[in-house]
C-alpha cells in the first residue's frame, strides 16, 4: 500500500507530545509503502491522520480516548451536534460543570472528552489516582473550528481497528511489511519526567525496557519500525543493536505555559530502515 498520495486529515485533539510537527516537518522519516499501519500509543493520532492508511490497528491504554475515537467512527454527526451544544454554553461555569459530569451515553462522553481537551489548560490529559480528569480551564474559548471535518475523520477511521489495550498486546500482531509507529511517554532512566503525570498509571523505565524488547521482536519479524523518544543516552542504550538507525529531530517545545518560554528541543527518531528507502 502506498500512502504518499492519500489525503491528510486534521487531528481533532490536542495532545501532549503530539506529532503534527513530525508529519509536517520531517515526513522523510516516514515510509511511503507498507501493508498495515500500527500505532499503539495513539494520542491525537497525528501520524495516522497524516498518512491516512487504508488499513490500521490503532490502540491506546486510555479507555476514554479510544471510546471517543469509536464514537466518531460509528456516529460522528451525533458527536458533532453535542460538541456544538458545548460551544453554545461554553464558560468557566460550564467547563467545571462538564468536568464534574458523568455522561451516560457514548456520544455525550465523547463530546465531553473533546470539549475538555479543547478548552482545558494546554490541551493536557491528566487524571488523579481515582481516574478523574482534573486539568483546570485554559484560555481558549473556541470549542469548534472552521476547519473541523469530523466526516473526514470518520472516513479515515472507517477501516481502522480501534482497541483499548497495552502496547504489547497489539504489537504481537505486526508482521513483515507492516509499519509500526511507536510514540511512548518520554520517561528516561535518570529522570521520570513530566510526561508521567498525564495518566493515573506511571509509564516507568521498566515499561520503556519492555517496549524496547517487544519492538526488537517486531523488527526481527520484518516490520518497518519507527520509534519517537527522548534524545537521551539511556534511550539510545535500549536501541543499541546494529539494526537501529538514529536521526535527531529538532522541534519547538509546546509544553511551557507561555509561548515565549517554548524553546527548540530535540527528539530521537529510531528506525530499522534506511531513509533512502522511504524518502
Amino acid at each position: 500500500m502506498t500512502v504518499e498520495t492519500r489525503q491528510r486529515v486534521k487531528p481533532f485533539l490536542t495532545w501532549a507530545g503530539g506529532k503534527r510537527w513530525l508529519v509536517s516537518g520531517h515526513r522523510t522519516v516516514l515510509p511511503k509503502a507498507y501493508k498495515w499501519h500500527f500505532e499503539p500509543f495513539l494520542g491525537s493520532g497525528a501520524v495516522f491522520f497524516g498518512l491516512c492508511p487504508s488499513r490500521a490497528y490503532l490502540s491506546d491504554a486510555n479507555h476514554a480516548l479510544i471510546e471517543t475515537y469509536c464514537a466518531i467512527q460509528d456516529n460522528w454527526q451525533s458527536v458533532w451536534e453535542r460538541l456544538l451544544w458545548h460551544q453554545r454554553r461554553h464558560s468557566k461555569e460550564h467547563y467545571y460543570w462538564t468536568r464534574a459530569s458523568k455522561p451516560r451515553t457514548v456520544t455525550s462522553r465523547a463530546a465531553r472528552f473533546i470539549y475538555l481537551n479543547r478548552t482545558c489548560f494546554n490541551g493536557l490529559y491528566r487524571v488523579n489516582r481515582q481516574g478523574v480528569f482534573n486539568v483546570p480551564k485554559g484560555t481558549k474559548e473556541n470549542v469548534t473550528f472552521p476547519d473541523d471535518d469530523f466526516a473526514m475523520v470518520a472516513k479515515a477511521l472507517r477501516s481502522a481497528h480501534l482497541v483499548c489495550s497495552d502496547f504489547e498486546e497489539e504489537l504481537h500482531k505486526a508482521r513483515a511489511g507492516d509499519f509500526v509507529y511507536v510514540d511512548p511517554p518520554y520517561t528516561v532512566q535518570h529522570n521520570q519526567n513530566n510526561f508521567i503525570k498525564y495518566n493515573d498509571r506511571l509509564f516507568c523505565w521498566e515499561d520503556q525496557k519492555r517496549l524496547a524488547a517487544v519492538i526488537g521482536e517486531v523488527s526481527r519479524r520484518g516490520a518497518l519500525v519507527l520509534v519517537s523518544n527522548a534524545n537521551s543516552p539511556s534511550i539510545k542504550s535500549l536501541y543499541s543493536a546494529a539494526e537501529w538507525n538514529y536521526v535527531v529531530l529538532r522541534r519547538h517545545s509546546v509544553l511551557a505555559s507561555a509561548a515565549c518560554k517554548r524553546q527548540i528541543t530535540t527528539e530521537l527518531a529510531i528506525m530499522n530502515y534506511d531513509l533512502d528507502g522511504c524518502s
